[in-house]
């Protein structure tokens, strides 16, 4: 039987990309309690890195918030594999971290974050309003221009 947010999922037409592996010395969520910690995930779609380089110098506004958006989707994809695939387990989206690779000047990076903010909302309702911070940073693992962090609460 198909869950309720897996149906939410297949109303909105999102698909999710296969959880990534990590690329580095590190697991990709861990959990305490009914929080679970998922490690930063960057423009990864099923193994192919996405959007590499910097908004609001390689990318436009929207282009960043796509980026974001991507790593939302990731962030879901290793909520569900922490779940043991039920995403109807998933209490809240407790915060957000989106840090963006940005141009020197650029200033918008709670537009960008709202890539990966609005997806929660969309995705989980209510229960997906969070904290956040977004933060510009001058580089990223891999050279992507958007990576993601984040924090939810499950049953």
């Amino acid at each position: 039987m198909t869950g309720r947010i897996e149906a939410r999922l297949l109303e909105l037409g999102i698909e999710l990309p296969d959880a990534p592996a990590p690329v580095a010395s590190y697991v990709p969520f861990v959990i305490t309690g009914p929080l679970v910690f998922i490690a930063g995930q960057v423009t990864m779609w099923n193994g192919e890195l996405k959007f590499i380089g910097r908004v609001g110098e390689d990318f436009t506004l929207e282009e960043g918030r796509e980026a974001a958006r991507i790593c939302g989707l990731n962030l879901i994809a290793q909520i569900r594999a922490a779940c043991g695939g039920d995403l109807d387990r998933v209490k809240r989206c407790v915060k957000l971290t989106v840090y963006v690779n940005s141009a020197g000047d650029f200033t918008d990076q709670p537009k960008v974050a709202n890539g990966a903010s609005d997806l929660m909302a969309e995705v989980f309702g209510d229960a997906g309003r969070h904290a956040r911070a977004a933060i510009g940073v001058n580089t990223l693992p891999l050279g992507c221009a958007v990576e993601a962090e984040a924090v939810f609460e499950i049953a």
